[in-house]
């Protein structure tokens, strides 16, 4: 499973990079919180309150969800991505 760190670095490197990609626009603006929020929390822009920690895992769950993945452990996104390709 990945550690919360790692989600936070994953779920900020696809809202940096990836938010205004059509593949990813509609996830973006449906997770209008968690991205941001792990975005900014990974940056250290801010410290999280429970709240907050529960808007990332839930972004997170439907992050690895859409790519069609079970969380094994992911260190970075472009295993996430490349993992996603090797089950298509």
């Amino acid at each position: 499973m990945t550690g919360f760190s790692n989600k936070c670095q994953i779920l900020s490197s696809l809202y940096a990079n990836y938010r205004e990609d059509p593949e990813f626009s509609d996830f973006a603006e449906f997770n209008d919180l968690g991205l941001p929020l792990a975005y900014l929390s990974h940056e250290g822009l801010c410290e999280l309150s429970t709240d907050g920690e529960r808007y990332i895992e839930e972004t997170w769950l439907l992050f690895v969800k859409s790519l069609g993945l079970e969380d094994t452990g992911f260190e970075d996104i472009n295993e996430m991505f490349q993992a996603s390709l090797d089950n298509e």
